[in-house]
């Protein structure tokens, strides 16, 4: 996932320019300010965890014969047992005591 951290160690070596309009600049202004950001950083790392969940969010992948027959095989395995699971399961919810 994209971290702050490591974006902070890197060198920044590109531009990216936007417009928009004044009601959009103000409230990201406002955000930044709310985290103590400035404008720039906040963008890049909201622009850049959006950017990574499209990414990981991909739904189609391809697979040939032989890969599509293993992944059908797991998937129509039984999952294993897991007592701590089955446990979480028979708890009610608070809502419903």
């Amino acid at each position: 996932m994209y971290r702050s951290k490591i974006a902070a160690k890197q060198t920044r070596q590109g531009t990216i320019n936007l417009r928009v309009s004044h009601t959009q600049k103000e409230l990201i202004d406002r955000a930044a300010r709310a985290l103590g950001r400035n404008r720039s950083d906040f963008m890049l790392e909201a622009a850049a965890r959006e950017a990574e969940t499209v990414l990981l969010d991909r739904r189609y992948f391809t697979l040939d014969a032989e890969q599509f027959k293993r992944f059908t095989a797991l998937l129509d395995r039984p999952a294993p047992k897991n007592e701590k699971l089955q446990r979480l399961f028979s708890v009610k919810a608070p809502w419903e005591k």
